[in-house]
């Protein structure tokens, strides 16, 4: 009686724990199932994406601001990458020029590295600020100043300052160096200074190259460039705004967290009424997409997303 109790309690537990075996098999298979569906939809929409890209064609047409260009240059680069049927054209004529060319609808898009005026908003353009840009003042290497108030630079660029020593340096005369008018970082400069056609410039260049240049072999120089354009060629002054405890250098981190008083938006702007062509709204879309934040830092400016 006791062997045929023991028999019918082990054919219990084994059915049980067959029972048990069969139902993990069973989830682990549906689950296996589920993954494999979800990476098929993974990879789906991976190679509906990489045709959409393949089948894209087209020119897309960017016309403004030379400071713009090495933003412009990794944009243009990586974007290939995506869309290798279509082609980004990038015409550097200055930010004035590209905001009347976008108006017009003569471009795309227009580059501007200043933010856009009311009136030119009202002329039928939209403005899209993608990155932040510091303007960096720069002076010749031999110079011994380091820092400078915002209130000293406006009186350097008016002509009310006219020698570095007044400012702490050498018995130099100053050599104020700037953009030509339309530039949309003489626009910038002189709007954040306060000093709109009061400017009283030794020279007056177009391109910020040919400033750095400049400065970098003028003594007494001193200009403003784009952040992303500074190299060691030049010094670049601390700035202290004028209710500001300390002077403080132009970087990435200071025009980040807005510390650094000189400063001003790169921006695209676009005809309000009129759509873009499917490739211009690609190359838009991508220019303010997370993926674009590693190319405005690696030129040297601040992503605005």
């Amino acid at each position: 009686m006791k062997r045929a109790l023991s028999l019918l309690l082990a054919a219990v537990l084994c059915t049980g724990m067959f029972a048990g075996c069969t139902g993990t098999e069973t989830t682990s298979s549906a689950a296996a199932s589920t993954a494999e569906e979800s990476k098929t939809e993974e990879s789906k929409a991976e190679e509906s994406t990489a045709d959409a890209s393949a089948d894209l064609s087209g020119t897309v047409s960017t016309n403004g601001s030379t400071s713009m260009e090495e933003v412009m240059m990794g944009l243009t680069e990586y974007f290939k990458e995506k869309y290798p049927n279509v082609t980004v054209t990038y015409d550097p004529t200055g930010s004035g020029t590209g905001i009347q060319q976008a108006t017009a609808g003569s471009c795309d898009i227009g580059l501007s590295s200043r933010a856009l005026k009311d009136e030119e908003k009202e002329a039928g353009v939209t403005e899209t600020v993608v990155a932040k840009d510091g303007i960096a003042i720069v002076v010749n290497k031999e110079n011994t100043v380091t820092e400078l108030t915002v209130d000293q630079i406006t009186k350097i660029a008016t002509g009310e300052i006219t020698n570095w020593s007044e400012v702490g340096g050498a018995d130099m005369e100053i050599a104020f160096i700037g953009r030509e008018a339309g530039s949309g970082t003489r626009g910038a400069f002189e709007e954040l200074t306060g000093t709109e056609d009061a400017c009283d410039y030794a020279q007056e260049l177009t391109s910020t190259g040919a400033v750095r240049t400049a400065v970098s072999t003028t003594p007494g120089g001193i200009g403003y460039i784009s952040l992303s354009s500074l190299d060691d060629s030049v010094n670049a002054l601390k700035v202290k705004a004028d209710d500001a405890s300390e002077a403080v250098e132009c970087s990435e981190e200071t025009v980040l967290d807005g510390s650094y008083p000189i400063q001003r938006p790169f921006v695209f702007a676009t005809k309000t009424d009129a759509p873009l062509s499917e490739a211009a709204q690609a190359f838009y879309d991508f220019a303010i997409s997370e993926e674009a934040a590693q190319i405005y830092s690696d030129a040297g400016v601040v992503p605005a997303n």
